[in-house]
């Protein structure tokens, strides 16, 4: 069985590498083998364990592990091909050797190679729960696109680039006077599309893996925060829980009372906007969230209100994409909540759906059942996008 798997993700600063060294925790004291792995480039999880880390797992204590993953070496392990070729390339132009060195990664990639060590330890079986903790919002919806791209990309354009490519290869050279990539160029490239492939299917199991958005109660990370949850809903990724952390307690005194009003009316706003996902909330403590004590003050906080909640469980589970295909019509349900009408775009290349929402995209795969129906009404209410195409099914 897969390990269970939460990503943190959030704008940064609002506190995630805490509430996932906590979350990790609370599951190594449920008896889980636990992992708590930062794909954040500036890492912090050993400054919040109160324990050094390295590049692997490093025992923290009761089962649990800790790993900040160098990106760095990452990066050489999968992208050395690609790398060499394109840095010949480079300086073959004119470009100097640290320049053309600099320019063969493209931007994100570092953090990219970082993540895939998740599919790693998936691979390994050593693992009951993985914790992630994650860059930023903005770069980690970089990142959680990729296997998209990837699946597009190797189904599409690796056959035909690489076939053609290795006819030429013996007179290219002559006369494009340019080198042209080698097989561990393709092998490179390969490799890494097969992962993220592979990353998207493990993210995507609704089961196993989920993501949860830690903000704190102010105007602007919230409403990042909302949006990163409509982005997450595009691509098909399930948000189970929202924590709120660094909330002022009651008693705060007469110097923040007006902070506090402030954030009451911030967490009503969460509470609604966010229904029917569970929100959870942590106090700003009268001291820094650093070592074992104060991470299991954070956990009792956070999974311990109310009813109380199992860190490992899956908090909420809603299909966010829907698809209902009848002899004549069909019907594709989207959840995009706080979008706006004027956002969104859509696009049908042959099975390709492509859904715009501000600027981020996701290309939808249509079964082969709907080869025949081309899209007719799309309307956009209560947070869900419906298209509805018309048609005949065609046999499979």
């Amino acid at each position: 069985m897969r390990p269970r798997t939460i990503l943190y993700t959030g704008k940064g600063g609002v506190g995630k590498t805490s509430v996932a060294a906590c979350t990790g925790r609370r599951c190594a004291a449920a008896g889980l083998r636990t992992l708590v792995l930062s794909t954040d480039p500036a890492h912090s999880l050993s400054e919040s364990f109160d324990a050094p880390l390295g590049p692997s797992p490093v025992e923290v204590g009761g089962g649990l592990y800790g790993q900040e993953v160098r990106a760095q070496e990452e990066m050489e392990r999968h992208w050395s091909g690609v790398q060499g070729w394109l840095g010949e390339l480079l300086i073959e132009r004119g470009i100097d050797r640290i320049s053309a060195q600099e320019l063969t990664v493209p931007p994100g990639m570092d953090e990219l190679f970082a993540l895939l060590r998740l599919q790693d330890h998936h691979q390994s079986g050593e693992w009951d729960a993985i914790i992630v903790d994650c860059a930023p919002t903005g770069e980690t919806l970089r990142l959680l696109s990729f296997p998209d791209v990837a699946r597009w990309w190797i189904e599409k354009v690796f056959p035909f680039e690489h076939q053609i490519l290795a006819a030429a290869r013996p007179i290219a050279r002559s006369l494009l006077d340019i080198p042209l990539p080698s097989q561990a160029v393709f092998a490179d490239i390969q490799r890494l599309s097969e992962n993220l492939v592979a990353m998207n299917e493990i993210l995507r199991d609704r089961e196993r893996s989920t993501v949860r958005l830690v903000m704190n109660p102010d105007k602007m990370v919230i409403g990042e925060a909302m949006r990163t949850f409509t982005y997450l809903n595009l691509y098909g990724y399930v948000t189970d829980a929202v924590i709120v952390n660094r909330v002022f307690p009651a008693d705060v005194g007469d110097y923040f009372a007006r902070w506090r009003l402030v954030q009451e009316e911030h967490l009503e706003l969460v509470s609604s906007a966010f229904a029917p996902v569970p929100v959870l909330s942590a106090p700003y403590f009268d001291q820094e969230v650093i070592g074992a004590e104060m991470l299991d003050r954070l956990a009792a906080a956070v999974f311990d209100a109310g009813e109380g909640f199992d860190p490992a469980a899956v908090l909420y589970d809603a299909v966010t994409q829907e698809l209902s295909v009848g002899e004549h019509d069909a019907r594709l349900r989207l959840a995009l909540p706080f979008a706006r009408k004027g956002e969104i775009s859509l696009k049908q290349v042959g099975l390709e759906l492509i859904v715009g929402v501000d600027g981020q995209r996701r290309t939808i795969l249509l079964p082969p059942t709907l080869a025949g129906f081309r899209p007719i009404e799309a309307t956009f209410e209560d947070g869900a996008l419906e298209i509805r195409f018309d048609g005949e099914r065609t046999a499979t």
